[in-house]
């Protein structure tokens, strides 16, 4: 364990981050050396069984039956089965409706500027580089994070005996999993690094699904409300408890999303190389995924994704990740203009957010059934990361 006292390298910026944020910028450094206790105990418990075992063992501990669990995973199934006196259910079935709706443009916000953002994280990006999982299995890695989201938005997700709550609770030991591996590894730069997946990047993971998609979608032409928004965020700061956040780092208010996401970034380097790598394996699915059939559709799209990131990320990340400046960065902007009148005018027909929610609900039924390719999303816990 690293001293606090000597932050790890990847806190930069510290005199900028004291003059606007104060005091605040020294108190991230202890996030960026703790992992989750009670998580990596039960992953713990759990390496040595096979992956049917560890199945059945999850479902006992999810279904609250404690006879012949090891005493790591009676300690989360405690945690996870309490739900927090400040969780609303209906301002989490509402929050989840509000990204369903969003459909293809809460789609593009999550690959184009959700994930992206993800790996611009010089420090954070480093267990997704070691797995080697989006550079060689782009697509399932994808799918698989979307799948996530779906899970935890769709109605009763979270709730006992919800698909989201599992599923959240499988991230969770699978991350736990890679952490445990990854501080046995020589080839893991904790000085430089801090923890692999420590508190900070997992609560900057659930504002990439909440502050990050809000201010995206605003910025595609189709903003949420201002209550459908606060809902998302409510929705995302419980499925950080769940994946083991702090709950000092989960953000009540939209207002202390917005402060915590700019003390994060502005205390991050810039991209790396890593970032440069994920970045580019993830906007070129269209290509390495394509039949040759399918070839020259692909070449078409690929620039159009990379026009709609560089426009949702802004010029210099994109210049840093080595964006091409597709033409396609002019036309968003039209296009964002378009949206937002059209949206205005929809949100004013009766039954338009049942039409919305219906149509989004489509959207992702559709894209993860063929990106999954019939099979289903599991979240097990790696028996090993191949680059550690």
């Amino acid at each position: 364990m690293i001293s606090t006292a000597t932050p790890p390298g990847r806190l930069v910026n510290l005199a900028q981050a004291r003059a606007q944020f104060g005091d605040r910028a020294d108190r991230l450094a202890p996030f960026l050396v703790e992992g989750d206790a009670v998580g990596d105990a039960a992953a713990g418990s759990l390496a040595h069984h096979a992956h049917a075992e560890r199945d059945r063992l999850l479902t006992g501990m999810l279904a609250g039956r404690e006879d012949g669990l090891p005493e790591p995973l009676r300690t989360l199934g405690a945690q996870v089965r309490h739900v927090p006196l400040w969780v609303d259910f209906d301002r989490v079935e509402r929050g989840g409706r509000a990204m369903l709706r969003t459909g293809v443009f809460g789609g593009f916000v999550l690959a184009f500027r959700s994930l992206v953002l993800g790996y611009c994280a010089p420090a954070g990006n480093k267990p997704l580089a070691f797995s080697g999982r989006l550079k060689e299995h782009a697509n399932r890695r994808v799918a698989e994070t979307g799948r996530f989201v779906q899970a935890v938005c769709l109605p009763g997700g979270l709730r006992a005996g919800g698909a989201g709550l599992s599923t959240a609770v499988r991230v969770r030991l699978m991350h736990a999993q890679v952490r445990r591996t990854l501080r046995k590894s020589a080839r893991w730069n904790a000085a430089a690094w801090g923890t692999p997946i420590c508190q900070l990047d997992m609560a900057a993971t659930t504002l990439l699904f909440s502050q990050v998609v809000i201010e995206g979608v605003a910025k595609l032409g189709v903003p949420l409300t201002p209550r459908e928004a606060e809902d998302l965020l409510h929705l995302w700061r419980y499925v950080g408890y769940l994946l083991g956040v702090q709950e000092e780092l989960l953000c009540a208010t939209v207002a202390e999303a917005d402060a915590l996401a700019s003390l994060i970034w502005c205390t991050q380097g810039p991209p790396d190389e890593d970032s440069r790598a994920l970045a580019r394996a993830l906007m070129e699915i269209p290509l390495t995924e394509a039949k040759p059939k399918d070839r020259a559709r692909a070449e078409r799209f690929v620039p159009v994704a990379y026009g709609i990131s560089r426009f949702l990320i802004g010029d210099a990340l994109a210049d840093g990740l080595g964006f091409p400046r597709s033409p396609w960065r002019h036309a968003a902007p039209a296009v964002t203009a378009l949206l937002s009148g059209a949206q205005g005018l929809l949100r004013r027909v009766p039954g338009s957010e049942r039409l919305f929610l219906e149509a989004g609900l489509g959207y992702w039924r559709r894209v993860l059934a063929l990106k999954l390719d019939g099979e289903e999303a599991t979240f097990q816990m790696p028996d090993r990361v191949p680059f550690a």
